[in-house]
């Protein structure tokens, strides 16, 4: 055995080490540093395996920018543990049914026969570049440029809805107009009263 196999397996050991934590800790705030870590460790994995864009997109967006957020987020947060463990015993036999689908689909896929199946993209085109970023741009925009466009205006498509649903005009608030602030004179706003007026 070499050492990329022994660090593959110590790697490996630590996301699910990491993984299990995330699912049994009562700490919310726990939990979201091992999902980071989960994360850290998947990119090492990733870099094993010569992917090196992938791992790096996930150590950006994931660990860098997401989780940093989430972590944020529950850290501002007063979750009482009592609830989640109430809502945990009460979905244990629909989480168990669920576990054992997915096992059960594990099984099958990994005893199906590839042989004679369709070949990978990548080994295809690894004539291309020995450059994994490059290999993978080549094939999101030839193979696979029609799914990109589509998932580029479904992403456009949420950021308009959220942009439309933050800036929807509210009725009930009153909020001033800095514009007509100025544009007021003093004597559109000051009214001199006599003494007769009071009368």
């Amino acid at each position: 055995m070499n050492l990329e196999l022994y660090v593959f397996y110590l790697f490996s050991f630590l996301l699910l080490f990491s993984s299990i934590n995330v699912i049994i800790s009562n700490n919310a705030v726990k939990s979201a540093v091992y999902l980071v870590a989960s994360f850290f460790f998947s990119a090492v994995l990733w870099l094993i395996l010569n992917a090196e864009f992938l791992s790096v997109i996930l150590i950006l967006v994931y660990v860098g920018a997401v989780m940093v957020l989430f972590l944020f987020v529950v850290m501002m947060l007063d979750v009482n543990v009592t609830p989640l463990k109430e809502g945990f015993v009460k979905y244990f036999t629909a989480g168990l049914a669920v576990f054992l689908s997915m096992a059960v689909l594990l099984v099958i896929f990994f005893n199906r026969d590839f042989e004679g199946g369709q070949q990978n993209v990548l080994t295809e085109i690894n004539i291309i570049s020995n450059d994994n970023t490059e290999n993978l741009g080549y094939v999101l925009y030839t193979e696979y440029l029609l799914a990109f466009e589509i998932a580029a205006i479904i992403l456009l498509l949420g950021i308009i809805s959220a942009i439309t649903l933050t800036h929807k005009k509210n009725t009930i608030n009153k909020y001033q107009s800095p514009n007509e602030q100025v544009d007021v004179k003093r004597d559109d706003r000051v009214q001199i009263l006599n003494d007769e007026d009071l009368k």
